[in-house]
């Protein structure tokens, strides 16, 4: 089990354009053009969440099974998904990972849904890409560290994406001992506690395969609006 430290963002995340980018997709923007203020008030949330957030991940590595084309069995823990079994196929090992930005970043949310609302929207957008990069940025340390063991690395795949259930999430947060670790747990309706969190399942297979998309490439809900 290993958690990750919290450390300056120097040299961590990406170009502020690219995040910038996707808070924008995730405010429903699509295609069409935003306006430079709008703009600028993507990036000046971005600099208020970077300096009130706390961003953690704790992950362990187990042996990973897939039997038939619907069941997976990860550290003892049997999950019936046909979509995870087959971002899983020809796995040995898998990744389990829990990650948040912290309770800080949600009193921050709170705050401006009693006094600005508008920020507040751009605040909940702009924490969702801002935990998508900082989950990337950790992601290309793995990858590096299980290549020099032999390992290749699957797209990120978290509860809730095509058939698997969201309820796995407790157990996933269970088998991490995230609630000590790292403050992260779950509500009796499956919902993250603080709310700008997430957990996921990454395969870890010895052949390279040419398959590094995330997210929506592996989602059956197509007519989701904040699809790519």
């Amino acid at each position: 089990m290993d958690v990750w430290p919290v450390r300056g963002y120097e040299g961590q995340m990406t170009a502020m354009d690219e995040r910038t980018k996707e808070a924008v997709r995730y405010l429903g923007y699509g295609r069409h053009a935003v306006d430079d203020k709008t703009r600028a008030l993507v990036q000046e949330v971005f600099t208020e969440l970077e300096q009130a957030a706390g961003p953690r991940i704790i992950y362990r590595i187990f042996e990973l099974q897939t039997f038939g084309e619907e069941r997976v069995e990860i550290g003892g823990l049997e999950i019936r998904s046909r979509s995870l079994s087959r971002n899983m196929k020809g796995c040995e090992r898998a990744v389990m990972l829990g990650a948040t930005l912290g309770v800080e970043a949600d009193l921050l949310m709170k705050r401006y849904s009693v006094t600005q609302m508008s920020r507040s929207v751009v605040m909940q957008a702009c924490a969702a890409a801002f935990l998508e990069e900082y989950l990337d940025n950790w992601q290309k340390g793995l990858a590096e560290s299980q290549r020099q063991e032999g390992y290749y690395l699957r797209p990120r795949f978290s509860p809730g994406y095509g058939d698997f259930d969201i309820v796995h999430q407790g157990e996933i947060l269970r088998m991490l001992d995230s609630a000590k670790k790292i403050g992260l747990t779950m509500t009796d309706s499956s919902m993250l506690t603080p709310t700008k969190s997430v957990t996921a399942v990454i395969g870890l297979s010895k052949e390279a395969v040419p398959c590094h998309k995330k997210g929506c490439e592996t989602c059956d809900k197509t007519d989701c609006r904040y699809r790519r």
